[in-house]
């Protein structure tokens, strides 16, 4: 075996074990409905631009109780991301 071989090796392992993590949040402790503030941090824009894009559907908004909150899928903020769920 040579040396490449054995390097792509230990990196296999490794990303294997290691829990993803998108800007220092475990994605796998993420609960399944995120709020505005939550998902803003994870994606690194402001809060304002969470809630235009769910305007505009490119992030579609569950509404909940009567003040009308948003929260977000946790699937729907990955799959912006590139990160397919399994």
């Amino acid at each position: 075996m040579d040396y490449q071989t054995e390097s792509q090796e230990k990196l296999v392992k490794q990303n294997s074990s290691t829990p993803k993590k998108v800007n220092g949040v475990s994605i796998d402790n993420l609960p399944d409905l995120l709020t505005v503030a939550e998902v803003a941090d994870l994606l690194r824009v402001s809060k304002l631009t969470i809630k235009r894009w769910g305007k505009r559907g490119k992030l579609p908004a569950i509404r909940i109780n009567a003040r009308g909150d948003r929260r977000y899928r946790k699937e729907a903020v990955l799959w912006l991301l590139g990160i397919q769920t399994e």
